[in-house]
């Protein structure tokens, strides 16, 4: 049936929808209308400081994040959800602290998201087209230019937190979001109207490379995620030592949040860690020719780095990793091998080990000095 001919309860439709997207798999819904322009001023000064860093395609028609009817003609609203991600027992922090190991963020360890999500606002757009027909209707999951946090916000799934990620009080911020642009004449909802952040600064004293600025204010290009996803050139020589064995994204911010001691592990299989991922030594990863790599990133967000970038980031990692022979030999046998970009990183590395091993002695001295001390065995 078509709304204008029937005495279709909207309220209800909306419930339903929520109802629907619920049976999906999606954690909340919620409704927005399509005028983002509030947000618009915190863009603007985004971009006119640079914070963008080499992500061009956030400086081409920006009038497109904040007007939602540029992707959808007549929308009228936005179907905004969330999927929780965090996949179960990750030994997340264990990991971090060794060195020799992998750190991937949590969101990529598992299947890739977008194509996933968006089959599942497919999903609901056609049942809603089934209830009432003759509206229009596009899912976006990061696929669009759409500021899609402050739809979330505005749908009363969350606030943005100071890490200027959404953070919801059941399920922190370990999920992701999506949208189904709708010209349905839906109801909307109430967004939260308290901050949960507060006095907080935990997620600003533990950036790594001191990105989040200010209260949600992120300097992208300091920003480790950035840096080992969106960037393209060179990882600059100042920020390679914070990076540590972050190589694909950064969880700090996310770990340090006390909203996140809610979050639920996901019950999507999807997300669950593939090949591995979870933990891994750096130096078999380093190993993989781009073979490899393609077969064992296949329906994954780590896919897009490339194999050129994938051993950067790897090679800055090695560097970090505390000096290990094996490590030494791993990154000469790639030295010659590699193109200019990572060949650059890779002498980086071999030029920190070789520092590492001149100061192993000291540093293994004073070690057992420390455990003598404490009766304990390192």
């Amino acid at each position: 049936m078509t709304l204008e001919n029937s005495s279709l309860d909207l309220n209800a439709l909306a419930a339903e929808i929520k109802a629907w997207g619920l049976a999906l798999g999606f954690a909340a819904v919620g409704i927005c209308d399509v005028d983002l322009e509030t947000y618009s001023a915190d863009l603007k000064d985004f971009l006119a400081k640079g914070f963008q860093g080499e992500m061009d395609f956030m400086t081409r028609n920006p009038e497109y994040r904040t007007d939602p009817t540029q992707l959808l003609p007549d929308a009228l609203r936005i179907i905004s959800v969330r999927m929780n991600y965090l996949p179960p027992n990750t030994q997340i922090v264990k990991q971090l602290k060794n060195a020799k190991k992998a750190y991937i963020s949590r969101y990529a360890i598992g299947g890739d998201y977008h194509k996933f999500m968006r089959k599942r606002l497919a999903k609901l757009a056609m049942q809603i087209n089934n209830k009432v027909s003759g509206y229009g209707y596009r899912a976006i999951t990061d696929s669009a230019p759409l500021m899609e946090k402050p739809i979330a916000e505005k749908a009363g799934l969350g606030w943005i937190g100071k890490n200027t990620l959404l953070l919801n009080r059941e399920a922190g911020s370990w999920f992701f979001l999506g949208e189904l642009l709708t010209t349905l004449p839906l109801p909307i909802d109430t967004p939260v109207v308290k901050d949960g952040c507060q006095n907080c600064q935990a997620c600003l004293k533990i950036c790594p490379t001191g990105a989040l600025i200010d209260a949600k204010q992120i300097d992208a290009r300091r920003c480790i995620s950035y840096l080992t996803i969106e960037h393209k050139s060179a990882i600059p020589i100042e920020l390679r030592p914070l990076i540590g064995n972050r190589i694909y994204g950064c969880d700090d911010c996310q770990l340090i949040c006390p909203w996140n001691r809610y979050a639920p592990a996901t019950a999507e299989t999807q997300f669950h860690a593939r090949q591995d991922f979870d933990k891994t030594e750096l130096i078999a990863l380093f190993a993989w020719d781009e073979a490899i790599f393609l077969e064992k990133t296949l329906g994954s967000a780590m896919r897009r780095l490339g194999h050129p970038r994938w051993l950067r980031n790897i090679a800055v990692a090695l560097g970090n990793a505390p000096y290990d022979p094996a490590i030494v030999v791993a990154l000469q046998n790639r030295l010659n091998n590699s193109d200019p970009m990572v060949k650059e990183h890779i002498e980086w590395a071999l030029a920190e080990q070789e520092r590492k091993k001149e100061c192993a002695p000291i540093i293994d001295s004073k070690l057992q000095k420390i455990s003598a001390k404490l009766n304990v065995h390192y």
